[in-house]
């Protein structure tokens, strides 16, 4: 009974999975009128897939065993981490704050951890400089990019209506390979403590998830996309292709290493990028900043202590540790609150390029 309500947690898990994170990545092709709807959510479901079934194995052997021995993983281990990252996506969404998926089930993971003392400390370390570094280099490269369609030259093609189409195809590519790159590094998110546990093996891990990140991005992404669609219609095309280029090769790069990162955070360090290269340091305003970082801590550590309070409190039945876990839990709430109050929006705007 235990096996099956871990799998359909981790399941349930890879559905939200699609239809949020999986299915923003058509937002710049479906915003700018590139391709319908439908289409857009059917080529994300196609790319997603793909990702986890060809490039997802290693980001799953690091859920699954890097972080922790897979001897930590039982089944109703494996069942309290993946109930403990549904449980704080959950918590935020009341909260209204965005948390990173790969960084609540790392979180969760390390809660196991830390109950059993297991934790592989020098993957850990590797993981974090990858959230840190990742968003970083999205920043500099969105700059960088920038500087470079302002050349002359670049800018007179760009502006051209013959460039439309174009780019056009160039945006929908992006946007498919980022969905490619989400797969490659979300699925493990949902099945790696399943793997970890040997309720599944890796390729039928790799394979179920990828199939219900697919389905959760075909059949339940439709609002994301709607929302991420509108927000961006102020990016160019050329713009959006360096942002969505920008953020799958990373994400990809990082997949191949074995690393889940979040790719919202570094897709967000891409628009300030871009931002920051047209307005200047009104751009990076202290809240926005701020945000970003308090995301970063808050996300890991809010499902860390879910998990490991849970661990102590039903396998366990170890009351003592509670007190102190109960006191982190009121401060990350706290934090929430203060994020909930300081929301702003990035102020990129320009808009698309049309015929």
């Amino acid at each position: 009974m235990l096996t099956i309500i871990a799998i359909t947690i981790g399941l349930f898990f890879a559905i939200n999975i699609g239809a949020s994170g999986a299915a923003a990545s058509m937002g710049i092709a479906y915003g700018a009128g590139v391709v319908k709807k439908r289409l857009a959510l059917l080529l994300c479901a196609i790319a997603v897939f793909f990702g986890a079934w060809l490039g997802g194995g290693e980001v799953v052997k690091m859920i699954g065993n890097g972080i922790v021995p897979n001897s930590t993983f039982t089944v109703p281990i494996a069942l309290i981490v993946l109930a403990s990252a549904a449980l704080s996506l959950f918590l935020a969404n009341i909260f209204g704050i965005p948390l990173s998926t790969s960084e609540v089930a790392v979180g969760s993971v390390v809660g196991a951890g830390i109950v059993y003392q297991s934790v592989f400390v020098s993957h850990l370390v590797w993981i974090m400089l990858f959230w840190l570094l990742t968003p970083f280099a999205a920043f500099l490269i969105a700059i960088i990019a920038s500087y470079v369609l302002k050349i002359k030259q670049l800018k007179k093609w760009l502006e051209a209506s013959k460039a439309v189409p174009v780019l056009s195809v160039l945006v929908l590519i992006m946007g498919m390979f980022e969905a490619f790159s989400a797969g490659m590094n979300n699925v493990a998110n949902a099945v790696g403590p399943l793997v970890g546990a040997n309720i599944l093996s890796t390729g039928d891990g790799i394979l179920w998830g990828g199939i219900f990140v697919a389905l959760g991005a075909l059949l339940l992404g439709h609002r994301v996309l709607e929302t991420n669609g509108k927000k961006i219609t102020t990016l160019r095309l050329e713009e959006g292709c360096v942002i969505s280029g920008t953020g799958a090769t990373i994400v990809t790069i990082a997949s191949m290493f074995g690393i889940p990162v979040p790719l919202t955070q570094i897709t967000t360090s891409s628009i300030i990028g871009i931002g920051f290269a047209k307005h200047g340091k009104a751009v990076l305003k202290k809240d926005i900043v701020v945000q970003l970082l308090t995301v970063w801590i808050v996300s890991p550590v809010l499902s860390m202590v879910l998990s490991y309070t849970l661990i102590q409190l039903i396998i366990e039945h170890n009351f003592y540790p509670i007190i102190a876990m109960g006191g982190a839990l009121i401060s990350v709430f706290g934090v929430l609150s203060l994020m909930k109050k300081q929301k702003t929006t990035i102020p990129v705007r320009q808009e698309v390029a049309k015929d």
